[in-house]
């Protein structure tokens, strides 16, 4: 009779879950693929046809429950249109208040602060591969750095790498307990926030180039920037890693975390699982 009960129970809460409009929603996520410097090809737009990482995207959304817009005009981004979507996810280079090499039309000031401000107030933030190459390279580090909790140094070329994961119960990831290894393009980072936890760590034992001789360093990670969930992973250069499903679990799982759908302990971990994070390697360390 208890089973029962419990059953009739559950199907009740499914009953109020699909018959609720809130709940059924899809999340709004502004795509955001601006290039300043170089245009990776998966976000490349052919003949106004959606990129690879679009069309990715779209097959991911309908388990997701999330569906995309896509823009590479920096000045969409004000506030009344960032209040129209409920996360915002970067797959951008370079900085993106200056002409782009994509011919999109840059952000102001206004819309970097706009940006900024809806983070820190609340609104989830998601970022892809070189959204850690974006507002980089600066004298000092830029307040999208610190939002972001990381940037990237460079990259080698593309070569077979190691991911290690330090919480498989991150949203995911619960598959991941062997971690990661295929070719991909790497980033060498710096400048993290203190208060990172680290959900993958770059191993670059074996790896080639002098960008990776280093200890190893947080590759994905999760952090709050005021009110605002910070995802960030450094995947996702070429398109068969958007194809894996590994990447796919990651980046869905952060997605998740990021609008509040699931809950994570993102108690900080840099310190712990990466204590000498902050060594850069030699030829960057002067």
């Amino acid at each position: 009779m208890k089973s029962i009960q419990r059953l009739l129970a559950a199907g009740i809460c499914l009953l109020i879950l699909a018959t609720s409009g809130t709940a059924a929603e899809p999340a709004k996520i502004l795509f955001f693929t601006k290039s300043a410097r170089f245009e990776h090809s998966v976000i490349k737009q052919t003949a106004g046809a959606p990129s690879f990482a679009e069309k990715v995207l779209d097959e991911m959304s309908a388990k997701g429950n999330f569906k995309i817009t896509t823009t590479k005009d920096g000045t969409f981004l004000t506030p009344e249109n960032i209040a129209k979507f409920d996360a915002i996810m970067f797959y951008t280079s370079g900085d993106l208040t200056k002409p782009a090499k994509d011919g999109s039309p840059p952000m102001t000031e206004a819309n970097k602060s706009a940006l900024l401000d809806a983070v820190k107030n609340g609104k989830p933030f998601i970022a892809v591969h070189n959204a850690l190459a974006t507002f980089d390279k600066g004298a000092t580090i830029d307040p999208y750095i610190e939002m972001m909790g990381g940037e990237s140094i460079g990259h080698g070329a593309q070569q077979s790498g190691k991911n290690v994961c330090v919480d498989t119960k991150f949203p995911g990831c619960e598959n991941l307990k062997d971690g990661l290894e295929f070719t991909e393009e790497w980033y060498s980072i710096k400048n993290f926030q203190k208060d990172l936890h680290v959900i993958l760590f770059q191993d670059p034992a074996g790896m080639k180039e002098g960008l990776y001789q280093r200890a190893p360093y947080p590759a994905t990670w999760a952090r709050m920037h005021g009110k605002g969930r910070v995802f960030a992973t450094s995947l996702g250069h070429r398109e068969d890693v958007w194809t894996r499903p590994d990447f796919q679990a990651i980046l869905n799982g952060g997605i998740q975390w990021a609008l509040g759908r699931v809950e994570a302990d993102i108690t900080p971990n840099i310190e712990t699982v990466t204590p000498k994070y902050a060594q850069l390697p030699p030829e960057k360390a002067k």
